[in-house]
């Protein structure tokens, strides 16, 4: 129970931030002042205090060293049994689970592309969650796309599709609707199927 109501209260500051865990002091910094600069109180058209303060905590703790060294031992206690539980559903499903995370990290990054192409990019945490990838195996699977020069970072610490990326997806018919990521889409799409066959 106390185990419980501690995650619950605890605030994960690499995902306020939308960073890394691994972010260095510079990246930390530049994305607080993105986001600071947006959401500040005297910012007339996007400042929100709440928010900001949010923010502000998050920054003083990741960038003081002492302070970011004890928050890390308590976000490693609080994340440990949802990793290892992952860590082990992704060690039985092997090579074809990282194909799936690696095909949907290059599909969503093509929409996001597609969508708005001064703004591309999708933050890591943002990827962990609609993949279900730990970010332990996140950062394989992102190292292994920026080798490939797939994808890169953005200058705000996000990730976005390269040209060749673009490339891949399209000469593997991963474009987003067609490769399902999610076994609850199959069952959306024979729905769909059914729906249309004026015989039911």
């Amino acid at each position: 129970m106390s185990n419980k109501g501690s995650q619950e209260s605890f605030s994960d500051y690499y995902e306020i931030l939308q960073v890394s865990q691994n972010a260095d002091t510079a990246t930390i910094e530049r994305v607080y002042r993105f986001l600071a600069k947006r959401y500040h109180p005297d910012n007339i058209d996007t400042g929100d205090s709440d928010t900001f303060r949010v923010f502000l905590e998050a920054y003083k703790t990741l960038s003081d060293p002492e302070k970011r060294a004890g928050y890390d031992a308590r976000y490693e206690q609080v994340r440990a049994r949802q990793w290892k539980i992952l860590d082990e559903q992704v060690a039985l499903e092997g090579v074809d689970e990282d194909k799936r995370i690696q095909n949907g990290i290059l599909s969503f990054l093509y929409s996001a592309r597609r969508r708005d192409p001064m703004s591309p990019g999708i933050g890591v945490v943002a990827l962990e969650r609609l993949l279900n990838c730990p970010q332990q195996h996140m950062e394989f699977h992102a190292w292994y796309l920026r080798e490939k020069g797939w994808i890169q970072r953005t200058d705000n610490g996000e990730f976005a599709i390269t040209a060749s990326g673009v490339d891949a997806v399209l000469e593997n018919d991963l474009l987003p609707g067609k490769h399902r990521l999610l076994t609850a889409g199959e069952n959306k799409s024979e729905d769909s199927e059914d729906s249309k066959d004026p015989n039911t």
